[in-house]
């Protein structure tokens, strides 16, 4: 019987990229299967997290508010959310050998501080080593959009935040950087293009994931095989050390008498 290991599932992409809608159907798709999965989402995921992620998108976009907050203090707020999220959320949900989608991550980071609006990465990059530890993605999904498609969805949605009302320019350098990113992470990130409103996206997608899931069952596979192996090898040589001891009894006992 397959003992069910972690995996741990990111969806990236501009606002109207369609990520969150992809990840609620791959979401859907594995509980059906049986397997243990949760669905949750940064800013936020839990009480703390979801309270950072009010002051982020909510709070400080009030347009009769003269004062806004640094691109420092902004990316502060996102790590502080990501820090709580991965304490009291991620990391036990790992340990617990579920599998999580998690609606964006790191690399959104990346792409909307620091080439969005040139935060210098360093920051991040330090402020990871004590808040990720081991945590990271096992695989990425990256949705690009034509920009007038994902601006259209945009204006279909009833409730907006400030991430939704971004400039045209700011989506195009995003979407960019997101690409960027998954070019130089080819093993984990798929670049999916979610323009037309296609049922084979989520297809692709459910296909890809169940790609990876085996690909994992092989490796847990091989690694009971290699230990089963090893463990052969150190009966086998216990047995030849015991004959041989056996053996030298043997001649010891014939040389006294």
């Amino acid at each position: 019987m397959y003992k069910q290991k972690s995996l741990f599932i990111t969806f990236e992409g501009i606002e109207g990229s369609g990520k969150s809608y992809q990840s609620k159907k791959l979401f859907k798709k594995i509980k059906k299967m049986g397997l243990r999965v949760i669905k949750t989402r940064e800013p936020g995921g839990t009480i703390n997290a979801e309270r950072i992620r009010k002051i982020i998108l909510t709070d400080y976009f009030d347009s009769k508010n003269t004062e806004k907050f640094d691109k420092y203090t902004d990316t502060l707020l996102y790590l502080a959310a990501r820090n709580e999220h991965i304490k009291n959320k991620i990391k036990k949900s790992i340990f617990k050998k579920n599998i999580v989608i998690c609606d964006r991550f790191i690399d959104s980071t990346f792409a909307y501080q620091v080439y969005g609006k040139g935060v210098d990465s360093k920051l991040i990059n330090i402020a990871h080593k004590y808040i990720l530890g081991s945590i990271k993605p096992d695989l990425t999904f990256i949705l690009k959009t034509k920009i007038s498609k994902a601006l259209k969805r945009l204006k279909k949605r009833k409730t907006k935040n400030r991430y939704d009302k971004f400039s045209k320019s700011f989506y195009v350098k995003v979407q960019a950087a997101f690409i960027k990113i998954a070019k130089q992470n080819k093993k984990r990130c798929i670049i999916i293009d979610n323009s037309n409103d296609d049922i084979t996206t989520e297809q692709k997608i459910f296909n890809k994931f169940l790609k990876v899931l085996n690909e994992l069952k092989k490796k847990i596979l091989v690694k009971k095989l290699y230990k089963q192996k090893i463990n052969y090898v150190y009966m086998g040589i216990q047995n030849i050390l015991i004959h041989f001891l056996n053996f030298l009894l043997v001649k010891n006992y014939q040389i006294l008498y």
